[in-house]
């Protein structure tokens, strides 16, 4: 009877020992889901705050090129108004699809006011706005490494939040996928190009 006793309890501590083993097993499978879905989340938060930090530095050379560009082109103001404009709408946008389309706005407007240096060419010969549109190249230049990056980025992380069973633990702590910073169809070729001016 004794012998009976010790063999039911050491079989149940097995079985109880057996079910902890699984459970801590698949425990730390979740953790390791979770931890990974959470260190690609931040990795793409980082990445669109590296094209934020371009598209900033974007945004504070403008006024600085409209302003030396109304002194020579008084009767562009239409214009100038434009890339305010459009200026103001990209520092105002909330998504990655509004970023988007503002930024296709912006780098059509700079366009259009590099373009005005050929009709000027006090303009086109001014120090001011040769580096102004140096700095601006260069800055389209950056933008364009900083989206590749967010893109590839954005494709690892939703690849990881689609695969199964990371999907289950993704939507179960409310993981969800994250937008691309796409062009618009038709400035694609546009704007893979940085807005250039031939001197």
């Amino acid at each position: 009877m004794l012998a009976t006793l010790l063999i039911a309890l050491s079989e149940s501590l097995i079985f109880l020992i057996v079910i902890l083993v699984i459970v801590l097993v698949l425990g730390m499978i979740v953790a390791g889901m979770y931890n990974s879905l959470v260190g690609r989340k931040v990795e793409t938060e980082n990445a669109w705050s590296q094209i934020d930090v371009q598209l900033k530095r974007r945004y504070d050379l403008i006024p600085n090129l409209v302003e030396t560009v109304k002194g020579y082109a008084k009767h562009e103001q239409e214009t100038l108004e434009r890339v305010i404009q459009a200026r103001n709408m990209a520092m105002n946008a909330k998504t990655v699809g509004e970023h988007a389309m503002a930024e296709n706005q912006l780098t059509s407007a700079l366009k259009t006011i590099f373009a005005l240096s050929e009709s000027y060419p006090d303009l086109k010969a001014n120090q001011n706005f040769m580096q102004l549109q140096e700095e601006l190249t260069g800055t389209e230049n950056r933008i364009g490494f900083s989206r590749q990056h967010y893109n590839d980025v954005v494709a690892n992380y939703n690849t990881t939040l689609q695969r199964f069973p990371t999907n289950i633990i993704g939507g179960m702590f409310g993981f969800r996928p994250v937008e691309f910073f796409q062009l618009d169809e038709g400035e694609r070729a546009a704007v893979r190009q940085p807005p250039q001016v031939k001197f």
